[in-house]
């Protein structure tokens, strides 16, 4: 009989290369910023209605999203490095692994920081006021498997600080309506705290076993599955109170391409719920990764297309000023 070696399960989404750069890439996951990176664009391109977009806003936007994720992500790796040593579907991370040196890791994290305080303080006031805020609370979650079994609801709402960045960024105010933020980043809440139940799921046991909470191992892998399903019913409830606060910023957005998202998403989302199953959670990644990006590409195209659509036919001018470069 032949023997084969066993194989660790993979942690998903790796880029192939062993330079720095791509070791950073993969410490930080970098392929999951299509989760909220949509969602952030889609704050600036509601904003857009009313106010100016520039390419240097926008850029600044897009550098304070990736540098907060980055020291978010990589402050997380580096907490939990012991409990990662461990688990078998984690062990071959950076740190464990020793890809990255717990000095590299540190540093990387410093500067991801520092980028994200420049580049707020090159939006508004109002974002260089906040930036402290956000950044404490996305690095706060790597301490909440610690203390509560909530933790996939406190990394839902660091998520949700991405739409809301996103408005804020361009208008330097908050919406008008002033729940039409507080539904979409409810949207990200709910919808990235259900996938995070069901990311977690295949972890439940081992969480259990070493005294980490999460809802899995609380209340059993059947029941999470069930509460997951029921956070995606809550954010399609929410997205849908976005589609109808559209017309409120203004006639620039088309919004029936915005209903058109929130179809794509309903579908996705059930979709994504007939991939996992209690008996089965071979396809944990398919679900996570694959559907979750695809939902938040949808959802973003869409609304992208409204505002462009919408410009065009010239309901509104579409508040973009492109910088005038002088000799």
């Amino acid at each position: 009989m032949i023997s084969h070696p066993t194989l660790k399960p993979q942690d998903g989404q790796l880029i192939q290369g062993g330079s720095l750069v791509v070791r950073l890439a993969n410490f930080v996951k970098l392929p999951h910023t299509v989760f909220a990176m949509p969602f952030a664009l889609v704050g600036v391109v509601f904003a857009s209605v009313a106010n100016p977009l520039t390419l240097p806003i926008l850029g600044w936007t897009v550098l304070a999203f990736t540098a907060a994720r980055f020291a978010a992500m990589g402050f997380n790796r580096i907490v939990d490095r012991d409990v990662d040593a461990i688990n078998p579907r984690t062990s071959m991370r950076e740190i464990p692994s020793g890809a990255l040196s717990l000095h590299q890791a540190r540093g990387s994290v410093l500067v991801a920081s520092l980028l994200f305080f420049f580049a707020s303080s090159q939006l508004n006031s109002l974002c260089l006021l906040l930036s402290p805020i956000a950044l404490a609370w996305v690095l706060g979650y790597s301490y909440t498997k610690r203390f509560t079994r909530c933790s996939h609801l406190w990394l839902g709402l660091g998520l949700s600080i991405a739409p809301v960045g996103g408005y804020l960024a361009v208008a330097g105010h908050w919406s008008t309506p002033w729940w039409l933020l507080c539904a979409l980043a409810m949207t990200v809440v709910t919808w990235s705290g259900g996938f995070d139940i069901i990311y977690a799921l295949q972890d439940a046991e081992f969480d259990r076993n070493n005294g980490l909470r999460s809802i899995p191992s609380s209340i059993g892998v059947v029941n999470a599955i069930r509460l997951a399903r029921a956070l995606h019913v809550t954010a399609i409830a929410c997205l849908i109170l976005v589609a109808l606060g559209v017309p409120q910023l203004g006639a620039g957005i088309i919004q029936p391409l915005v209903w058109a998202g929130v179809a794509l998403a309903t579908l996705l989302l059930l979709w994504e719920h007939r991939l996992v199953h209690a008996a089965d959670l071979s396809r944990i990644n398919a679900a996570f990764f694959t559907m979750n990006g695809i939902i938040s590409l949808s959802f973003f195209s869409c609304v992208l297309a409204a505002r462009l659509l919408g410009a065009i036919w010239g309901r509104a001018g579409f508040a973009v000023a492109l910088p005038v470069v002088t000799p």
